[in-house]
């Protein structure tokens, strides 16, 4: 075979393997690129970030307006969501209080939050003492109260517990006092433990929906 011609066949050669090369290599970019990135790391704030989301417990309860609320519900927006009751003395008012003031550090560039009172005591929980108590905080606060097994099994779902006790002829609660955060899709993304600042709040709250946010823009 003429020495020109073998010149030009492996010159070729060389060209397909090279555009070969190049077009895997942009495809390994693009599967890396559509990794989802892994949640913050964000102990410094008490928060841990799940990498996917937690299904809550089926459920029907009373919001309260007295409507009808299923876990369908809570899709499309984020909520902070907590166990605790209204005649709690304390841990309740104490984490309204200060839901309420990171809701106001929160940037109006980011979506607005929920906070969700899931009720422990049901029996004197009724939905117009959530409203008269909730209404304090603002409009965003709501909660739910209904039957006690779905209440439990929604907070079991939430890592939450809560147990109830007679002491001289009152009813006292005991549950857990951590935050969890739900995404739009309805599931726990992450659980807040305390102690609770409105600033720590606020700052978990703004990185954990850049994160979900890079991850929803890099799925798409």
């Amino acid at each position: 075979m003429d020495r020109s011609i073998r010149l030009t066949l492996f010159a070729l050669l060389l060209i397909v393997l090279l555009i070969f090369g190049l077009v895997v290599g942009r495809q390994v970019v693009l599967v890396a690129s559509h990794e989802p990135a892994p949640p913050p790391e964000l102990s410094e704030l008490n928060t841990y970030v799940y990498d996917r989301g937690r299904a809550l417990a089926e459920f029907t309860l009373t919001d309260e307006n007295g409507e009808a609320v299923t876990r369908e519900n809570l899709k499309g927006r984020w909520t902070f969501a907590f166990v605790g009751y209204t005649n709690c003395p304390d841990i309740c008012p104490a984490t309204l209080s200060t839901l309420r003031r990171a809701d106001q550090l929160i940037s109006a560039e980011l979506p607005q939050p929920d906070y969700l009172l899931i009720s422990a005591d049901p029996d004197h929980d009724t939905p117009a003492k959530l409203k008269a108590y909730l209404d304090f905080f603002g409009p965003d606060f709501h909660g739910l109260t209904g039957d006690v097994e779905d209440l439990r099994a929604l907070a079991k779902s939430l890592n939450a517990v809560f147990a109830q006790r007679k002491v001289d002829g009152m009813t006292l609660v005991d549950h857990s006092a951590h935050l969890a955060l739900l995404g739009p899709e309805g599931t726990m993304v992450a659980v807040l433990q305390p102690p609770h600042t409105p600033e720590g709040l606020a700052e978990a709250f703004r990185r954990i929906y850049s994160w979900a946010k890079q991850n929803q823009e890099g799925a798409g």
